[in-house]
């Protein structure tokens, strides 16, 4: 019989089992008398605990009240604020708790206002009050809104003040601004309420507020801000003041603010192009220097901000240019959908010769959201710029205007001094001795590559046109009838211009034509939910250009679409694409459908082109 023997000391590999961890309780630190004292409390004396509590609340209480001089007062008015703010409160019971809290801060509204908690009190009753107690409110606060402005809490209660301002009471508000515009500007909070009263001020306020930035001679004489003048150049000239002398003063207001990154504001971003136009050449270029970067992004949204982008995408040399375009990375999206920053993205697409940093950042970005931007108005302004760069019919006169703007004092030899057509442009920067200065070190406007390589590169190698041809063919239908998604389609088909995307890309453009063409061979119903495509307003309009411009098309559309149907076509929106037919200027198109359309002609549904009219594309 085999016995089991028992080894003499437990062997735990022997039964493959790994011992229990041991546990050592943890070594607690020695309390100390004052938690001992606690300890006893809590187990203990539980009323002598929310005694201690309430003696120290009424501590804190009389400390407050001692600290603060309307601490009471403020407790108030944050009940009354409970009260008012409830949504679905009778008009009648907030007028009335609105009229108590304006009694309980009467004549010592300057004093609390500051508060954290009372400037918010006066913030609502300021939108619900009566016309004569707003009145009364603003008659009190105002020998004290400059000291206002620039305090954290009260500047909200101001710019509420000012979106209910009758016009009166909005020109004394900014009377009283006269001397201190320069110096609230160059504040984080105080630039605020500046750039709120610039954007409700009439045209003559705005340029008041405007000329203090000039000279000091204007933020000493009242008399001389009433001017018509809105040029810095014609204000100069007018008061006959010293340019060197109006150059160091818009220096030392406009440098701080530059160094603080306050770029935000509309009126800053109209006086930087007011200096620049006067600016001398290395004075220019400091500013350029400072605006090119991720800071450029934030003044791109207005008009004279997207301008001072355009100047330092143009004049900027290749550094700062690269920092300009690693900048938007991530802000594309937003700024191809502004009215004014998509300008900017324009300008970098026709300029810029580093076409891959572009590819990388801006066309990818852009390909990313592709289908929803060649439907809307600003987003498909780079596409527009790169198949048909410049063309008055997709950019207004004030956009090419913006384009074309340059700074005088670093302008390049090149270029012309004048230009009588564009009144809007940056004026010519003399020197004190009656001599233009045209010299720059920055690179050329233009870069150094081919439009047409640069707009190559990116469009067609960046794989660009290919996307575009593919949401094209994809939503051919709803393109073709939308007002700004049928230029984009009407663009490609006919391959861009200087045929940007010929040879390259036939095949795929004459799908798209295919996929036109589908659409135009289906029949037409009455009770359709769409209109047909011949028959639609801009869907009609398109059909007819791309007839008049590609006979590949127009030749395709015959064939498959109109011809033996024309009879079904010759009335309405839809007569326009017929009547393309005999305008076109392709002659063997014309004799594709000159025999079957000559009835039509005679019986006066149709009109041959006189000789010498011009054929309009609508």
């Amino acid at each position: 019989m085999l016995q089991y023997s028992r080894p003499s000391s437990f062997d735990f590999q022997h039964l493959n089992i790994r011992p229990e961890r041991q546990v050592r309780p943890k070594r607690r630190k020695p309390l100390d008398s004052s938690s001992l004292c606690d300890s006893k409390v809590q187990k203990g004396d539980v009323d002598d605990k929310k005694r201690r509590r309430l003696q120290a609340k009424e501590l804190a209480e009389a400390r407050k009240k001692k600290r603060k001089k309307h601490y009471t007062l403020e407790q108030e008015l944050a009940s009354l604020w409970e009260k008012m703010r409830i949504r679905d409160i009778k008009k009648e019971d907030r007028s009335k708790h609105v009229s108590e809290a304006l009694k309980k801060m009467k004549g010592k509204i300057p004093e609390i206002a500051s508060s954290h908690v009372s400037s918010r009190v006066l913030q609502t009753c300021v939108k619900h009050c009566t016309q004569d107690e707003r009145n009364a409110l603003f008659a009190e606060l105002r020998p004290h809104f400059i000291s206002l402005v620039s305090n954290t809490y009260a500047v909200h209660l101001v710019t509420k003040m000012l979106d209910n301002a009758s016009k009166e009471q909005l020109a004394e508000f900014i009377s009283s601004l006269h001397g201190h515009v320069a110096s609230l500007l160059r504040q984080m909070v105080g630039s605020l309420v500046i750039e709120h009263a610039y954007s409700l001020g009439s045209a003559t306020q705005k340029q008041a507020l405007l000329m203090e930035l000039y000279s000091p001679e204007l933020q000493l004489f009242k008399d001389l801000v009433t001017m018509k003048e809105t040029r810095l150049v014609d204000v100069i000239s007018k008061l006959q003041l010293q340019k060197s002398s109006v150059l160091r003063h818009m220096a030392s207001v406009l440098q701080p603010i530059l160094e603080k990154g306050i770029l935000d504001h509309s009126i800053v971003h109209t006086a930087l192009m007011e200096y620049l136009s006067v600016a001398d050449e290395s004075s220019a270029a400091d500013v350029i220097q400072h605006l090119s970067g991720p800071g450029l992004v934030r003044v791109i949204h207005t008009k004279d901000g997207s301008r001072l982008g355009i100047l330092c995408v143009k004049h900027g040399n290749a550094k700062e240019r690269k920092k300009i375009i690693k900048g938007t990375k991530g802000h594309i999206d937003k700024i191809v959908h502004d009215r004014y920053g998509s300008m900017v993205l324009v300008c970098i697409l026709s300029i810029v010769d580093d076409t891959k940093l572009i590819s990388k950042i801006i066309i990818k970005e852009l390909k990313g959201n592709l289908k929803e931007l060649i439907l809307d108005q600003n987003g498909r302004r780079p596409f527009l710029q790169l198949l048909h760069p410049n063309c008055p019919r997709y950019f207004s006169p004030d956009d090419l205007i913006s384009l074309s703007l340059s700074i005088p004092s670093i302008r390049n030899k090149g270029e012309s001094d004048t230009n009588p057509k564009d009144d809007e442009a940056i004026e010519e920067d003399t020197n004190g001795e009656g001599k233009t200065s045209n010299t720059s070190v920055h690179l050329n406007e233009g870069g150094k590559k081919d439009s047409f390589t640069r707009r190559q590169e990116l469009l067609v190698h960046s794989g660009l046109a290919e996307k575009l041809i593919d949401a094209c063919h994809e939503m051919a239908g709803e393109l073709l009838r939308s007002k700004f998604g049928k230029e984009i389609i009407y663009e490609v088909a006919i391959g861009g211009a200087d045929g940007i995307l010929h040879p390259t890309l036939d095949d795929k453009l004459a799908t798209l034509h295919e996929a036109i063409v589908s659409l135009a061979v289906q029949p037409k119903l009455d009770d359709a939910e769409e209109e047909h495509i011949l028959e639609q307003f801009h869907s009609s309009r398109t059909i007819r250009k791309l007839v008049l411009d590609c006979p590949t098309f127009a030749s395709a559309l015959w064939e498959n679409a109109l011809k033996g149907k024309c009879a079904t076509w010759v009335k309405g929106h839809s007569s326009k694409v017929i009547n393309a037919f005999l305008e076109t200027s392709d002659s063997k198109i014309k004799e594709l459908a000159k025999e079957e359309l000559q009835p039509f002609v005679d019986s006066g549904l149709l009109r041959l082109p006189v000789a010498g009219d011009s054929v309009k594309n609508d």
